[in-house]
């Protein structure tokens, strides 16, 4: 497993030390959020074994927790179930594998008293890939995918329902790049740096 502290990574790190002393200072406010995200990896998602390799999307329920240091400004925490996707070299669905890319992150929202409250956010991702499978001509092939650290871009919307409730339709940008092994041998990188958008339900206490 590689670690890549990206300059994003390390920005994320520096802004959590700096905003934990002041989270004493304010009262607790929690978000929790509850929804379903879909991944879409980027089109062009590189070369494996000398073949042009992409990979599909996939639809996946999501929860979220948000604590709120400030009005503004607030830590969180993406989980989801495992996302499921199916790989293709030069066109030919030739294998698949599951994928769990927690994230955690700061939000600042800008206008939290209004009714509409847009919010943009950094963050870091870790990526566990497991259950990989080949399929059709690799099938009983032995195929494993690096676990991925890399940084993460968040912007989204919170609509307000009453003081308690709200909507939040938001995407993120994740930075996953992984090495990919064909019965131990490497045969290329995947780059999947995929889209992560949906809408979510919110409970605010």
């Amino acid at each position: 497993m590689k670690f890549a502290l990206t300059p994003l990574a390390a920005a994320t790190m520096l802004v959590l030390v700096a905003v934990t002393p002041i989270a004493h200072a304010a009262d607790d406010v929690w978000v929790l959020r509850f929804g379903a995200h879909v991944v879409a990896p980027k089109s062009d998602n590189g070369q494996l074994a000398g073949m042009r390799s992409s990979i599909d999307n996939d639809t996946k329920p999501t929860a979220s927790i948000e604590y709120l240091f400030t009005p503004n400004l607030g830590a969180e925490v993406l989980v989801a179930l495992p996302f499921q996707h199916d790989i293709s070299l030069n066109g030919t669905r030739l294998a698949s594998t599951k994928q769990l890319p927690p994230v955690i992150g700061v939000n600042y929202h800008f206008m939290p008293e209004n009714t509409v409250s847009p919010f943009l956010g950094v963050g870091i991702n870790f990526t566990h890939f497991y259950d990989s499978k080949g399929q059709g001509a690799l099938s009983g092939s032995h195929i494993t995918i690096d676990n991925s650290w890399g940084g993460a871009l968040h912007a989204g919307l919170d609509v307000k329902i009453n003081e308690n409730w709200m909507f939040t339709a938001d995407v993120r940008w994740i930075n996953i790049e992984s090495d990919v092994h064909l019965n131990g041998v490497k045969i290329g990188k995947a780059k999947v740096d995929p889209l992560a958008y949906g809408l979510s339900l919110a409970y605010r206490f």
